[in-house]
């Protein structure tokens, strides 16, 4: 916890005051928060994290949050002989490994995040794609980078076909705080893992998000030397792809974040989740803490 008795009443006033033109701009608006690596599994990250996502919906935002959850995933795999594969930054999912994603997403770690939003003084609910018929996919068709002809079999890893926010939308107005497993169902009702960046990036256009915020390992977007880009146009994006200063676990980050940002979403933002309070400091702030993508 910081330590922040040093400061004058006075000055914590003025520090709340300068937050005011931020809360009445995002007043009423949707906030999708995709939540993993370290803020994750960092117990003081993890407390910043809940703090900031109820004070975001008790000052009238509308926070929803997407989590990942592959640490754990490869504790659990581990735990049973498995070893996690990756093919262009999506994991291999065949059946057994499945259902350890069922119950390590939409179990362990969704109620982990539950109880520490709750424990903070929210009202979290934990839904996978099933609830509500949220998440409808089909089976992943991953082309390979270099040669298209080439498709990789990944398993159980879905493609999002629709997503209806029904449930997403009754919770918001009934001022809970929706926490949603990336675990996606077919025609059948088969599930399917899906990558949490790509969903959170779904959902963001589907809400008509006014931002979408992944939280991630690094400072934001790097360019080829290491300095952090921290304000860029989708068109930008397009050409650090064909450059190739984009690659492995940033792909999926960036497609999604890519596709909100020319799908309606106003602002994307990749930031520090290793800073403390990264939410409020992007959200609040005039401060950068990461990488904005624009739509223009």
């Amino acid at each position: 916890m910081t330590d922040v008795t040093h400061i004058a009443p006075r000055d914590k006033a003025e520090i709340l005051a300068q937050a005011l033109p931020y809360i009445r701009k995002f007043h009423g608006k949707t906030m999708v928060i995709k939540y993993g690596g370290n803020a994750m599994t960092d117990p003081a990250l993890q407390a910043d994290f809940a703090e900031d996502v109820v004070l975001l919906k008790l000052v009238g935002m509308n926070p929803v949050v997407v989590h990942g959850g592959g640490p754990q995933i490869e504790t659990a795999l581990k735990r049973l002989g498995k070893k996690g594969e990756f093919i262009q930054g999506m994991r291999v999912t065949d059946a057994e490994t499945m259902e350890v994603v069922e119950w390590v997403l939409g179990g362990e770690v969704q109620q982990d995040i539950v109880g520490l939003i709750n424990q903070a003084g929210g009202k979290a609910v934990g839904l996978t794609g099933r609830d509500g018929g949220l998440i409808r996919a089909q089976k992943l068709k991953l082309m390979d980078m270099d040669d298209p002809a080439i498709e990789h079999d990944v398993g159980q890893v879905g493609d999002i076909v629709a997503i209806d926010p029904s449930v997403v939308k009754a919770l918001q107005d009934d001022a809970f705080i929706p926490v949603i497993s990336p675990i996606g169902f077919g025609e059948n009702n088969e599930s399917y893992n899906i990558n949490a960046d790509v969903v959170a990036g779904k959902l963001a256009t589907v809400l008509r998000a006014e931002k979408l915020l992944l939280l991630t390992n690094t400072p934001g977007v790097l360019d080829k030397s290491g300095k952090l880009l921290t304000d860029l146009t989708a068109r930008e994006i397009d050409e650090m792809f064909a450059d190739g200063s984009i690659h492995g676990g940033m792909l999926p980050k960036i497609s999604s974040a890519l596709d909100a940002a020319k799908g309606g979403v106003n602002s994307v933002h990749i930031i520090d989740g290793r800073v403390p309070h990264a939410l409020l400091l992007e959200i609040l702030t005039e401060q950068a803490y990461g990488t904005m993508i624009r739509s223009r």
